[in-house]
């Protein structure tokens, strides 16, 4: 099965165009303030709109309330939201919008469980670590964490790069990887022959 790639942290068009021309299945606008990869509702809706047919466009929220996502879904044509911080499965499914949630692999994470606990999401993104900051740590973990039979699609994020990204293939098997900084120039923006190298290796790992 081909592995889907989502590159995350967009915040320009020319990115966003770069992606898709690379054959990104998705891309990630990052609706948190405090991020460097944090997205104005103009900059967003000009980037959803330049992207072609077929490309996800997925939303990033942590802890948001539900009137400010509700706010985002107003203004810019997202497919699925990204819940990427202590939110229940209650506070996910109160929107009555496709999402996936993000398990940060903190240790002895019990990753059946996540996937009971959140059984309605379309699948969980398992993110590094960092009790500092929420994402886009550029940090790896232990891929052997992951287990062969989740029963849920799995994102495989987490400190991946256009080096690493076919190793971390073959040992996870994912549905999809995610990646953001590892395709950067610079935080929030991105290097087009990074992102195609990414790609690349995903397709052929």
């Amino acid at each position: 099965m081909r592995v889907r790639v989502k590159i995350c942290g967009v915040t320009r068009v020319e990115d966003a165009l770069a992606a898709a021309a690379a054959g990104a299945d998705a891309i990630g606008l990052v609706f948190v303030e405090k991020s460097p990869r944090y997205v104005r509702l103009e900059q967003a809706r000009a980037i959803a709109a330049a992207l072609p047919p077929f490309i996800t466009t997925v939303g990033l929220f942590v802890d948001a309330s539900a009137d400010r996502i509700r706010e985002v879904l107003g203004e810019v044509p997202l497919d699925l939201i990204q819940f990427h911080g202590r939110e229940t499965p209650e506070d996910c499914q109160q929107l009555g919008y496709p999402y996936i949630k993000v398990v940060r692999m903190v240790p002895g994470v019990d990753l059946h469980a996540e996937a009971q606990h959140y059984e309605q999401a379309a699948g969980l993104l398992l993110d590094a670590y960092d009790p500092q900051i929420a994402g886009g740590t550029g940090a790896t973990f232990d891929w052997t964490q992951v287990p062969p039979d989740l029963g849920k699609p799995v994102i495989l994020a987490g400190g991946l790069t256009p080096e690493n990204v076919a190793r971390a293939i073959r040992a996870v098997r994912p549905y999809a990887v995610d990646v953001s900084s590892g395709v950067e120039q610079s935080k929030g923006i991105k290097d087009a022959a990074k992102i195609a190298a990414f790609i690349r290796n995903a397709q052929y790992s």
